[in-house]
């Protein structure tokens, strides 16, 4: 079984959880450290564990074939995720998504693919993934899900465009998606971003 790392309240104490996943070459441990930064003292907190720290082989807009075996299995880690914090009886209108960069382009990849109502949804660099954007493959009614997609809009590695076309595809799944798209180059998150989420998605 993949590892999942836990931190905050058990699942059978919380009323909420939040899985949180890292980014390429990162680790569950680092994407955990951020949850001090976050308003989620009260929620239970999952961070899978990628393999060789890393979700897919290649960048998000790479070929579809290239990264698609290690993509399904990652999908798949999620899912489990997922289903632990169901099966404690926490139900998806309390089950919240967070990422950064590989692990936000996993975190909206993950909820397109099975939309229906959370408690929300946080990219921090990151956008739908695939070789060209497919909208059909995406099924399902966020039900006015919140969403943040935050970034650089000269980030070198996701591109404003595909941020600002997976705003669109969540937007016409019934998604409430604010995506916030930042003059400077970095790849990092910002603490613009941490004060949005907290006072907007994690309240």
């Amino acid at each position: 079984m993949p590892e999942i790392k836990k931190k905050g309240l058990s699942l059978d104490q919380a009323k909420k959880a939040v899985i949180m996943i890292h980014g390429r070459g990162a680790t569950a441990d680092s994407i955990l450290s951020l949850s001090s930064y976050l308003n989620i003292a009260d929620y239970a907190i999952l961070a899978p564990q990628a393999n060789s720290n890393t979700w897919y082989p290649y960048g998000f807009m790479a070929s579809d074939k290239g990264n698609f075996v290690a993509l399904e299995s990652s999908l798949k880690q999620i899912e489990e995720a997922v289903k632990e914090v169901t099966e404690a009886g926490i139900t998806s209108e309390n089950i919240y998504f967070l990422g950064f960069s590989q692990g936000a382009c996993l975190s909206l990849e993950f909820a397109a693919r099975h939309a229906k109502r959370y408690g929300g949804v946080v990219a921090f660099t990151g956008g739908l993934i695939g070789e060209i954007l497919d909208a059909t493959k995406y099924s399902g009614d966020f039900d006015q899900t919140p969403v943040f997609i935050g970034g650089s809009k000269i980030d070198f590695h996701v591109p404003a465009k595909r941020m600002q076309e997976s705003e669109e595809v969540m937007k016409n799944m019934g998604a409430n998606v604010t995506l916030k798209l930042y003059n400077d180059p970095e790849h990092t998150i910002r603490r613009e971003e941490l004060e949005w989420v907290n006072e907007q998605i994690f309240l």
